[in-house]
């Protein structure tokens, strides 16, 4: 018999009958998630075909347009049609009409070769006010619009990124970095 049928007739036979109900909650749980990246101590360390897409990077990062926040970003690409397509970040003075350099050459890519799989993408940042020494990644947005390249192809896509100066780090996938995607299948 359903509780609520239960109640109804508790009900009838005893107007001042008193129900309780137990819940059980369940303790909360931990969810550990682990990353995995390589750490290379510089750009010289990297594969041959990385060092170059890495240079490209870099190169293209000196003609970012950032004159606002005085920090540039180079990215670039290796599709598996053997192209290598390149992005620097582009600032507007409305903020948010600006565009990441990741985002740039991703959006490119996909304009220019629509059925090309991204392979490998080399990211390198600098600042104009201090240098920059530490890996620095894509952000949150720059994840996302990478997160639905990568589940478009069904392939995961080798990320390099370093500051100006120093170590190197690969993820060997864009999950690594935004482990809980936002993907088409929530819609």
């Amino acid at each position: 018999m359903s509780l609520h049928n239960k109640l109804k007739k508790g009900a009838k036979k005893n107007r001042q009958h008193i129900y309780s109900i137990k819940i059980k909650y369940t303790p909360m749980k931990d969810i550990n998630i682990t990353t995995r990246f390589t750490a290379f101590t510089n750009s010289s360390e990297l594969p041959n075909d990385i060092q170059n897409l890495m240079e490209q990077a870099v190169e293209i990062r000196k003609k970012a347009y950032a004159p606002y926040s005085k920090f540039r970003v180079g990215c670039a690409l290796l599709l598996d049609n053997n192209q290598i397509v390149l992005g620097s970040n582009q600032e507007n003075a409305a903020f948010p009409s600006g565009l990441c350099a990741e985002r740039v050459a991703v959006f490119q890519a996909g304009a220019l070769y629509p059925e090309a799989s991204i392979l490998k993408m080399a990211i390198s940042a600098a600042s104009d006010t201090n240098t920059t020494s530490s890996p620095i990644p894509p952000c949150g947005a720059c994840r996302q619009a990478i997160a639905e390249y990568e589940f478009k192809q069904e392939l995961p896509i080798e990320i390099f990124f370093m500051g100006e100066i120093g170590p190197v780090y690969k993820s060997d996938s864009l999950k690594n970095l935004l482990p809980f995607m936002f993907d088409k299948n929530f819609l």
